[in-house]
């Protein structure tokens, strides 16, 4: 069970104006499961997406990024989990492109304006035909209220769906957000979730969405890690269906600032939720690193800490053994680092004190805050004032089971 996260409500969900969710069971790894998602937007949505930055990317990354990239509006979005269609080489591109052409036959446009997305193991051929069978039931499904459904549609070994809802007000103006995400192993940045989609009602042109996308990314897929593998379709995407009130018409402006705002807010939740789900996780843990000369350098260390299989076990083992998270700190690639001057702290223990273990430093206290199902560690580096949050999970015995097991 995901840590501390508890099932997302269908009630709980806000249909956002523009968009309509449908999905069919076709079969495509195991049968009576939904595993086909259709997203169909208004004629007036823009939409952008970051994506994985792993050379091996599957074939529908390859094709969404070309998609997106002729500038015609999209018109629709399909997601199939049960296979990624990853490693598939020219027949893989040419199954996406056949569901691709087969959706856009039936909502009457270009074949360019989908954008298809895949999920589930590598290596396997795409059963193109199921999905291709399956997406008349999908349509068939559509409705503005189906995002629920649309979670549990897209997951592989989660243990639970991921969805998110919010509403802001922006310059007197009612602004509905709602996404959905999914992942549980093979998380690292750069992308980072597995999938993840967002949609607004407000009308943002597509030069603002393509750079709130990445301002959303950078600040919350792009801070999660779970075990240090970065998957072959990472993509996440941002979708403004023009359908709402709020007119977003420069970069510079109050309300631009706003929506990103809360476009990063619901995205780390959903980002959370991937990390509160990682395979056998049953600790979260908030990585926060400060002090340091840049961003990059305090994420670089962030991720040390995080990847580190050493401090995740203890983690899962309650067991105080922190020097281990000294040696990641230590490792991390910072050549110039003064450990003399760091201090590490968990949650309210000051566990090392100038670079060596605090004087003042009880095991009982780190055994504390160690047995807690949330933990927060906390690196001041005490060289400049850039700060960066990572949040990753611990590792068990039962990561090891559902990734030894997972083609079965």
């Amino acid at each position: 069970m995901a840590v501390n996260s508890p099932l997302p409500l269908a009630a709980n969900l806000t249909p956002v104006a523009g968009l309509e969710l449908g999905y069919a069971e076709a079969g495509i790894k195991k049968p009576n499961r939904k595993d086909l998602l259709v997203f169909k937007l208004a004629p007036t949505a823009t939409v952008a997406g970051v994506f994985t930055t792993n050379r091996f990317c599957a074939a529908p990354v390859q094709l969404s990024k070309a998609h997106l990239a002729t500038g015609k509006p999209i018109k629709a979005l399909v997601i199939n989990t049960g296979n990624a269609n990853a490693g598939t080489g020219e027949a893989g591109l040419a199954n996406a492109n056949a569901t691709c052409a087969e959706l856009a036959a039936l909502l009457h446009c270009d074949a360019d304006q989908i954008l298809p997305f895949s999920t589930g193991v590598i290596l396997e051929p795409l059963p193109v035909e199921k999905i291709i069978a399956g997406l008349p039931a999908a349509l068939s499904k559509l409705k503005a209220d189906n995002w629920l459904n649309a979670a549990e549609a897209i997951m592989t070994t989660d243990t639970q769906p991921k969805a998110a809802s919010k509403t802001v007000t922006i310059a007197g103006k009612s602004v509905t957000l709602t996404g959905i995400s999914k992942g549980a192993g093979m998380i690292k940045p750069n992308m980072a979730t597995m999938l993840g989609f967002v949609a607004c009602d407000a009308t943002v042109p597509q030069p603002l969405l393509n750079d709130m996308v990445k301002q959303a990314a950078n600040a919350s897929f792009n801070c999660i890690t779970i075990d240090g593998d970065t998957s072959t379709n990472d993509s996440f995407i941002l979708m403004a269906t023009g359908a709402g009130e709020l007119v977003v018409s420069d970069s510079a402006s109050a309300e631009y600032t706003a929506l990103a705002q809360a476009v990063t807010e619901l995205s780390q939740t959903l980002a959370q939720m991937i990390v509160r789900d990682g395979e056998g996780a049953t600790k979260f843990i908030t990585i926060k690193i400060e002090g340091g000369n840049s961003v990059e350098e305090c994420r670089k260390i962030g991720y040390a800490i995080g990847h580190s299989p050493l401090v995740k076990t203890a983690f899962f083992a309650s067991d105080p053994n922190l020097g281990r998270i000294l040696a990641a700190i230590g490792y991390a690639g910072v050549d110039d680092l003064d450990v003399s001057k760091l201090d590490l702290y968990l949650d309210d223990v000051h566990v090392a004190k100038s670079g060596g273990r605090n004087p003042a430093y009880r095991e009982e206290d780190g055994q504390r805050v160690m047995q807690q199902s949330e933990i927060t560690v906390r690196v001041t580096l005490a060289r400049g004032a850039a700060a960066a949050t990572i949040w990753t999970c611990d590792l068990s015995h039962e990561y090891v089971t559902i990734n030894a097991d997972y083609r079965s």
